[in-house]
């Protein structure tokens, strides 16, 4: 799959080394046909444990409100948000889409380019979409769960994204890079990831309640229009201890309140599934800009590792009969939102993604396997010590992730069928 490439003069061009890496994990299902992998790779450096609190200071509220009527999630409802500017990052020169960035993710067959539509337009549909949507064969229909031969189990920070890392000083450390540069662009990633959760995917509201996944309690909504619903004057607040009532102890909120909450959960995946693809139509102008630009400075500072990750996770997509799923141990809806900014949102569909946060991995890999069945094949990709200690216990081969080459060596051992 083709990868768009930045500018030649600013960035190196990600070149597939011939060697395969050591970082998988032959268990009691191995991957067949595979050969040994023999470079030594790197442990990444510790760092200390991770809490959205300590940098409540650097939120910004310069969002629109997630609190609208359903038929404002369209692109042609979010045209005027407030305008925002970082002091240190002006915004960049317009005209630069989101489909050109090298990180972008491009699934086969391609959906209609976002960017190319004005600003604000909703997607056209064709009068006659139903009857060519049945007679489109090159569209294949998604296998079903039961039909999914081999899953690729992925982690999020510092596997696909660098992020925490940025923050903590321990990427720019051992790489070699420019520290403050680093931390700043962490802070204004970190700024915009949480402003995005809380002005239009209800964090606010949902922080205390947080799910493991998407539908986690999709059996409380009574499926009511949510059209003309007003969640700013519903009187939904999270009762004290959330947390804990949310996770499934038995113990609710009440009939009324699960039901609230419910349709935020519901809005979310609606948000998701309408903007995933068009990131910049849901962040607006000129915040796109601002976005663009922090994406293409990160990827500069990165040496292209989402680039190189969105490479195999485009292999993975494009088999038959595969399937990638996140895990990760960001709450579930900061999860979301660094998964549409980093521009990943058609690599994991929605149903796709599991947060760890209140469970730990080892449930999150239960219920993924729950899911797809014992026939299937799961290979765990990472960087931490959970991930890879679970997946040695369940016998899945684990290929760990420290440095680009490692995912360099992933894309390899894709396209030779090693995996």
């Amino acid at each position: 799959m083709a990868i768009a490439y930045p500018p030649q003069e600013s960035l190196e061009r990600i070149t597939t080394g011939s060697s395969i890496s050591s970082g998988i994990f032959q268990g009691a299902n191995p991957i067949t046909g595979s050969t040994p992998f023999n470079p030594t790779q790197q442990d990444f450096s510790a760092y200390s444990s991770y809490s959205q609190s300590q940098y409540s200071p650097y939120y910004n509220t310069h969002y629109n409100s997630p609190y609208l009527a359903s038929s404002n999630i369209s692109p042609s409802a979010i045209t005027t948000p407030i305008p925002y500017q970082h002091p240190e990052h002006p915004a960049v020169v317009p005209n630069h889409s989101p489909e050109s960035h090298p990180g972008e993710y491009h699934p086969p067959p391609s959906p209609p380019t976002p960017g190319k539509e004005p600003e604000g337009v909703p997607a056209r549909r064709s009068s006659d979409g139903k009857l060519r949507g049945r007679k489109r064969v090159s569209d294949p229909q998604p296998p079903l769960d039961s039909d999914i031969e081999r899953v690729f189990v992925w982690d999020l920070d510092e596997t696909i994204i660098i992020f925490h890392s940025l923050l903590t000083g321990s990427f720019s450390t051992r790489f070699g890079k420019d520290s403050s540069k680093a931390v700043s662009l962490g802070l204004w990633m970190e700024e915009m990831i949480f402003n995005l959760a809380d002005s239009r995917l209800f964090f606010n509201d949902l922080e205390e309640c947080d799910q493991v996944h998407i539908d986690d309690v999709a059996s409380d909504d009574n499926g009511q229009d949510l059209s003309m619903y007003n969640f700013g004057t519903d009187g939904f607040q999270s009762p004290a201890g959330a947390g804990t009532l949310c996770l499934g102890s038995g113990v609710h909120g009440g009939v009324d309140w699960m039901r609230k909450l419910a349709f935020r959960y519901r809005r979310v995946k609606e948000i998701y599934n309408t903007y995933k693809n068009n990131v910049g139509g849901l962040v607006g102008s000129p915040k796109r800009e601002e976005w663009l630009q922090l994406r293409r400075e990160m990827e500069v500072l990165t040496d292209l590792w989402l680039t190189q990750a969105v490479k195999a996770l485009a292999l993975i997509n494009s088999r038959p009969n595969c399937v990638n799923v996140l895990v990760t141990t960001t709450q579930l809806i900061p999860a979301l939102s660094k998964v549409l900014l980093y521009g990943l949102g058609s690599a994991f569909p929605i149903e796709n993604i599991y947060s760890a946060t209140k469970t730990g991995k080892e449930s999150c890999f239960e219920r993924v396997a729950q899911r797809f069945g014992r026939r299937a094949v799961y290979v765990v990709i990472g960087d931490g010590v959970e991930e890879e200690s679970v997946a040695k216990k369940k016998n899945m081969p684990f290929w760990r992730v420290s440095c680009r080459p490692d995912l360099e060596a992933l894309s390899h051992a894709l396209e030779l069928d090693y995996l």
